[in-house]
């Protein structure tokens, strides 16, 4: 691997962008391509299919043969909330692989006793997102029910570009919480982002009926995510470029 390719790679890892190293085996030219920056012809299926899934492996194609390495940041969920749904999310999330953080500034939700083993931070969401910010490859779910906490973290993630956005509440509650992001000049095309009622409708009751939907409506979202467009469609690629 050339010196190029690997300060790509490491850049992208520090950055936490998705990255594949193609590699050419029949001459073993290599090149990085980054999640939205598609490589032209028929490559780009191929690699559109390893960062959705997250699995590296060999393909033919056009009479060549390729290795695409597959590189995603580790996917994150932020909770905002230290409620039961919250609690059953937690353990959930982990036996799935992915890192979990609660926040939520009422310090008699927010304890280690109920949250044993699992990041807890008793502060502002503003304040914690700002030692840790939001970022594509970070989930952000909302389950407090009151806008004083939830919808600054909502606003932060949509302007962020979180891949997934859940907030919990009735229809009507989402319709009011919908009229205060548009007076945050929050874009329509950003709010239809949001999944609320969140998590797939499955007819959940128990909060850890809700924490099931939630997580697979999070999984859904992670998997079928539109790739092309993540930070712009075109055909730049970094390193030793084909």
């Amino acid at each position: 691997m050339r010196q190029t390719t690997l300060a790509a790679l490491n850049t992208a890892r520090r950055s936490r962008e998705a990255v594949v190293l193609i590699t050419d085996l029949d001459d073993g030219h290599d090149t990085v391509v980054l999640e939205g920056q598609m490589p032209p012809g028929s490559l780009r299926v191929a690699v559109e299919a390893a960062f959705r899934s997250g699995k590296s492996g060999a393909v033919d194609l056009a009479g060549r043969r390729y290795f695409i390495n597959v590189h995603l940041p580790p996917t994150r969920i932020v909770v905002i909330g230290a409620v039961h749904i919250s609690q059953a999310l937690a353990t959930m999330a982990a036996e799935v692989g992915f890192d979990i953080r609660i926040i939520d500034p009422r310090t008699a939700f927010a304890t280690p006793e109920r949250f044993s083993g699992v990041e807890l931070v008793a502060d502002w969401p503003a304040d914690a997102l700002k030692a840790h910010p939001l970022d594509a490859y970070t989930a952000l779910v909302a389950v407090t029910h009151d806008p004083k906490i939830d919808d600054e973290p909502i606003i932060a993630a949509l302007r962020t570009g979180c891949f997934y956005v859940g907030a919990l509440g009735s229809r009507r509650t989402h319709a009011a919480r919908l009229e205060r992001l548009r007076e945050q000049q929050i874009a329509e095309a950003d709010l239809e982002r949001i999944s609320a009622p969140v998590g797939l409708d499955i007819g959940a009751a128990s909060p850890a009926e809700i924490a099931v939907s939630i997580l697979a409506d999070i999984i859904k979202t992670l998997r079928f995510r539109d790739i092309a467009s993540a930070s712009g469609d075109d055909t730049s690629m970094r390193g030793d470029e084909a």
